[in-house]
């Protein structure tokens, strides 16, 4: 199977610094290598229901309430188990990902239990990756984000890539961070490994 990378834009606003970060880094992938690149404000998700408990759950593009909303699920569902490489490309919102991105995470609660999806036999063994732009110049604010990144693909038992971070308030300012452009020549050229919790690393 070869590489087929899905970036999942999680910004409030098109070609953001986060974007415009993830693009840089794109482009170094080998034209061999597939991208999908799917904006979570363009294709907003349902609210997220949580059905883990017993009662008529369903593949999302059988659900009827916003069907707008619930064919962006089917079409993220089908475009997430599709990819060896999942790009999580958000902003760095109050210390996290963003309000869409975290609602595009909690949906895997659910495609866990979706009949038909497999989602944690397909997931595992392939690889999560970060993209962030944040307005400070202390990358630990970060740490957050990277945890909870981190720890989604621990417990699907897949590779982490890491997060490449850039620093910008204002539109197009990442492009001035010339040691974030400098990583993103290399950032997806580096092998993954596979994801641990903090607490194993004891």
């Amino acid at each position: 199977m070869g590489r087929r990378f899905l970036f999942v834009l999680g910004s409030s606003r098109t070609e953001g610094n986060t974007e415009l970060l993830a693009r840089r880094a794109a482009e170094q992938l080998p034209a061999d290598v597939e991208q999908e690149w799917i904006s979570l404000l363009e294709r907003p998700l349902p609210e997220f229901e949580d059905r883990r408990h017993p009662g008529g759950r369903t593949r999302p593009d059988a659900a009827p309430a916003d069907a707008a909303a619930h064919d962006n699920a089917a079409a993220l569902l089908d475009a997430t188990l599709a990819a060896t490489d999942i790009v999580i490309a958000s902003p760095l919102y109050w210390y996290s990902v963003s309000g869409p991105t975290k609602r595009y995470l909690d949906h895997w609660t659910d495609w866990l239990r979706t009949p038909g999806a497999d989602f944690r036999a397909t997931l595992a063994g392939r690889t999560l990756w970060g993209v962030t732009a944040l307005a400070d110049h202390e990358p630990v604010v970060a740490d957050p984000l990277i945890g909870t990144l981190n720890n989604t693909a621990a417990y699907l038992k897949m590779r982490f890539g890491g997060v490449l971070l850039g620093n910008g308030s204002d539109r197009g300012d990442v492009l001035k961070d010339t040691a974030a452009l400098t990583r993103a020549k290399t950032f997806f050229a580096r092998e993954a490994p596979l994801a641990r919790f903090p607490f194993e690393d004891a």
